[in-house]
């Protein structure tokens, strides 16, 4: 994981960022359809890092999974950041 972080970080550092700027634009979710969309977000990131975590496919498809893990972790990070400063600064939507 560490050579997959150390290679992939121009990748991670993107999706963080573009998190910032979409949690930023958009804000917490707060209606039913936003929120589903967030659980089904943090499901998908749940199963990614759990695969990568026990390691169950190996090889290329293992990589992705684990280059897809990292950065939809880095960008949900990046959306609640974004979206926590928005709400901290009293900008409503």
């Amino acid at each position: 994981m560490t050579l997959v972080l150390s290679s992939l970080w121009p990748a991670l550092a993107a999706a963080l960022g573009l998190g910032l700027v979409i949690g930023t634009l958009t804000g917490l979710p707060r209606g039913g359809l936003a929120l589903a969309a967030a659980g089904l977000l943090l499901t998908g990131l749940a199963i990614l890092s759990g695969l990568a975590a026990l390691r169950t496919v190996p090889g290329a498809p293992g990589l992705w999974i684990e280059s897809g893990a990292g950065l939809l972790g880095a960008y949900l990070a990046g959306c609640v950041l974004g979206g926590l400063g928005r709400s901290l600064a009293g900008r409503p939507l």
